[in-house]
């Protein structure tokens, strides 16, 4: 395969020159000028459009085993593929979870025939209940990308520190949904005016204050590598910030939709404007803005969470909280970071795949000769509209919206997994 006179953008190297970048089985074999096709070789023309990384995303959700009526790990292997990943890290909470070895290793075996790269994150504790620590030592050796019991905070201190040892033991991460119940009466919207509008109790932005001051401490007491998922208040980042200043081995996410958007989503989206952490005030969404900006958060990720028309359309009490986010996450931070000036291409390229890879150690994506050839070709302002998804569900606030970064082909293993001529 010979891609012709890309721009090709690698965030290891800084490298941002336009070249013909030719693929030889599973790996770059030849970056170069004019590059002189080869007889039988599959020629793409690139012009104007941008080369990368295969984009990484360490916190999906693909409801397989068990609520696959909502995603399967293929339809949201496919999703990935639409939107520009090679690499996914699925989350725990299936139905059953993943706290023991027979149902990684189903995850894992199926995620093997998607033809992209589909990991499988272990849980925390046992059912998720937050009682007793999982075999960590038993779910590495079966395959285990790193240990989480997202969608669910640990309220037990003492334990999550006896976790966060454990991960340190193994050289893992461990990341954390930081919402305290105990300041949650009404989950999936903000505590605040537009709660209060709706009638709502809402979720208060201390919910996630308070376990992310706790689990700094924790992870600085513990040496642990700790991610703090999905962040979405400016206290936390101030807290996270505090933190890596101090030499703590923290991290943290932050999602599209909490960067595009405020609460007052919350009135022209309903339900599908509702998750957890719930969407926030403007000085919350300019604080991740900032975060993103100083290197306080260093991974965008999804939060990819489909869930059914029906269980969408339900009043907003019994609602679930969520949204699908794969094939517009690209686009979202184009036109959210980018084209605004706050990130620049690259550096949102390098949120988007190397920081994630680096975090769960995996191999780092590059453009290079020699390297494996997972890589992203898009139009930086191409306008595409998010009319029609490959995920087997929909329930996203950016349906129908004109989006910039129109992805063309996602290259995994040197092949073709998606292309927007098919």
């Amino acid at each position: 395969m010979l891609i012709r006179q890309a721009r090709v953008m690698d965030p290891v190297s800084g490298m941002d020159r336009v070249a013909d970048v030719r693929i030889c089985g599973d790996r770059i074999e030849k970056i170069g000028q004019e590059l002189e096709i080869q007889p039988d070789e599959q020629v793409i023309e690139a012009r104007g459009l941008v080369l990368a990384p295969g984009l990484i995303d360490t916190h999906v959700h693909f409801r397989d085993p068990g609520q696959t009526h909502k995603e399967d790990i293929f339809t949201g292997a496919a999703a990935a593929a639409r939107g520009g990943f090679t690499t996914v890290v699925c989350m725990a909470n299936t139905s059953p979870v993943v706290d023991n070895s027979e149902t990684l290793a189903y995850c894992l075996e199926k995620g093997r025939k998607t033809g992209i790269h589909v990991l499988q994150a272990a849980c925390v504790t046992k059912g998720m209940q937050g009682k007793e620590l999982c075999d960590f030592s038993l779910l590495a050796k079966a395959g285990a990308a790193g240990f989480t019991d997202d969608g669910k905070p640990i309220t037990d201190a003492r334990l999550l520190m006896q976790a966060m040892e454990e991960a340190k033991k193994l050289d893992m991460p461990i990341s954390l949904h930081e919402e305290d119940p105990a300041f949650v009466p009404g989950a999936g919207v903000n505590a605040g005016v537009i709660s209060e509008r709706i009638g709502y109790a809402g979720a208060m932005a201390l919910a996630e204050d308070e376990l992310v001051a706790r689990d700094c401490t924790l992870a600085e007491h513990t040496g642990a590598c700790v991610c703090m998922q999905h962040i979405s208040s400016a206290g936390a980042v101030q807290l996270i910030r505090e933190a890596k200043a101090r030499g703590v081995d923290v991290h943290a996410e932050a999602t599209p939709h909490h960067f595009t958007l405020t609460e007052e989503a919350v009135l022209e989206y309903g339900t599908n404007a509702r998750m957890n952490p719930p969407l926030r005030t403007e000085k919350d969404r300019e604080a991740i803005i900032e975060g993103l900006k100083d290197g306080t958060i260093e991974l965008i990720v999804t939060d990819h969470a489909p869930h059914s028309r029906e269980e969408k359309e339900r009043p907003m009490a019994q609602a679930m909280s969520g949204i699908t986010g794969l094939e517009t996450s690209l686009a979202l931070g184009i036109r959210s970071l980018v084209q605004p000036g706050h990130l620049s291409l690259m550096k949102l390229l390098e949120c988007m795949s190397v920081n994630p890879a680096r975090l769960y150690h995996l191999p780092v994506p590059r453009i290079a000769e020699g390297v494996k050839a997972d890589l992203v070709l898009f139009g930086e302002n191409e306008e595409w509209t998010a009319s029609e998804f490959a995920s087997r569900s929909d329930n996203t606030p950016f349906k129908g919206w004109v989006l910039p970064g129109r992805v063309h082909r996602t290259i995994c293993d040197g092949r073709i997994v998606y292309s927007s001529e098919t």
